[in-house]
């Protein structure tokens, strides 16, 4: 198995998840737990009973789907990418919270309407049924992750901070599992908890392999240190970080790893930085802008600092390639990945490489590199240092670029920026399937 391969049984994820599926098809055959009628006799007549039972079932199905979204699992990174994986979990998370708080409603609802009892008796009799105690605190767990998610909130919390916040969302649902096994839809029936609990089993297990077990093996086989910090502008630095055998982290130019420096301000968290330079057996190059604590905690890295590396991540490689002729566009940091492809792509005999760099005056980073690198590969950089993202309108970038249509595009910078040259491009004409974007939005 390769240094980022999927352990053999992590196939099984995907039958599982069908099985899910399947399970949640199955809902309304169900019984609830005790002396109450049958589920499929109440849903005839109680819509509430079966609005309950399927919200639930569907709220811990999507729950763990999440989760493997976010196991940095290489086969859903490379596949669908990191942007959309983070969009999708930030969705779906809405979902989980909706999706309880309307199981927790009608579960309440139903067992008044069943037991001849007041709401607030029920909810009371509900919370006392197995399991539900665990998955309320599971519940609360969601909303203290929901809360610090708004955005206005975010703006507040320190990314370290969140992030850990976040690790909340594990305890959840592991605290919700608890309540489906022992719930009205599984309980007594071992087939199908079994089937359940091998779903949460394996992807818990992915997470675990590829967010614990993987980076502290290489942390051990590589041994990655700074070596040097290189001051870039006022609020942006290179680091240099040196190990042992980098050519197995299979990186490849245009992708991000990320990143856990090991000092006292940096080490609760693991900052997604794209390498600025390509790599080498013993050697990678990344440039961070102070953006928020942590990246500006990384302004005075020491030297010697031990660090620890996830990845590689990413879909913003050659490998995406369609055409011959090749046009980059960065705004601001996203740069640097996009200055290691103006190194690293491939130039036919007849090829064109234009390089389009938006940023502010006296924040051109690489300037000396990007210009000798287009004289020795006979490619082009443009820097665009005046006006807004206006300046990348449909129009302007015909004017630039006539065949822009026929071209490859690669775009990465801020959220902003991508999605209005994205949009602007597909609607010139440029086929979806020659636009690669990265958005610097984690």
């Amino acid at each position: 198995m390769s240094r980022y391969g999927a352990p053999r049984w992590a196939g099984v994820v995907l039958v599982s998840m069908v099985i899910g599926v399947g399970l949640g098809l199955a809902a309304p055959s169900t019984s609830p737990v005790g002396e109450a009628p049958a589920l499929s006799d109440l849903t005839r007549t109680s819509p509430t009973v079966w609005v309950a039972h399927l919200s639930g079932l569907a709220a811990g199905y999507v729950a763990i789907v999440l989760i493997a979204l976010m196991s940095r699992w290489p086969l859903l990174e490379r596949r669908i990418g990191t942007g959309r994986l983070i969009r999708w979990h930030a969705r779906g998370g809405r979902l989980v919270v909706a999706l309880i708080l309307v199981h927790a409603a009608f579960a309440t609802m139903a067992w008044a309407s069943m037991r001849h009892l007041e709401l607030g008796a029920s909810a009371l009799a509900v919370v006392r049924m197995p399991g539900v105690g665990a998955a309320t605190v599971g519940l609360a767990a969601m909303l203290i992750i929901g809360v610090a998610s708004i955005r206005a909130a975010r703006r507040r919390v320190r990314y370290e901070v969140w992030q850990t916040i976040h690790l909340l969302g594990y305890l959840a649902v592991a605290l919700g599992l608890a309540h489906q096994l022992a719930g009205p839809d599984l309980a007594g029936r071992p087939p199908l908890q079994v089937a359940w609990a091998v779903l949460y089993i394996v992807v818990f297990g992915l997470a675990v392999h590829y967010r614990v077990l993987v980076p502290a093996r290489g942390a051990l086989r590589h041994r990655l240190r700074v070596s040097e910090v290189t001051r870039e502008a006022d609020d942006t630095v290179s680091i240099m970080v040196t190990g042992h055998h980098l050519d197995e982290l299979g990186i490849e130019p245009g992708q991000f790893l990320r990143w856990r420096f090991l000092s006292a301000n940096t080490v609760l968290a693991a900052l997604p930085f794209s390498l600025s330079a390509p790599p080498t057996r013993q050697q990678l190059r990344l440039t961070v802008k102070a953006a928020g604590d942590g990246s500006r905690a990384l302004q005075t890295i020491e030297p010697g600092t031990r660090v620890v590396v996830e990845g590689p991540y990413g879909r913003l490689t050659g490998s995406r390639r369609r055409r011959p002729n090749v046009v980059l566009i960065a705004g601001g940091i996203g740069i640097t990945p996009l200055r290691v492809l103006f190194e690293t792509l491939p130039l036919p005999d007849g090829g064109d490489l234009l390089l389009l760099y938006r940023t502010e005056p006296g924040r051109v980073l690489f300037r000396d590199e990007l210009d000798a690198l287009a004289q020795r590969r006979g490619a082009r950089v443009r820097y665009l240092l005046r006006g807004d993202r206006g300046q990348l309108t449909g129009a302007f970038l015909l004017g630039r670029v006539p065949d822009l249509i026929e071209r490859d595009v690669f775009i990465c910078g801020p959220p902003a920026m991508t999605a209005a040259v994205g949009a602007e491009l597909v609607r010139l004409g440029l086929p979806r399937a020659q636009l690669h974007i990265e958005a610097l939005t984690f």
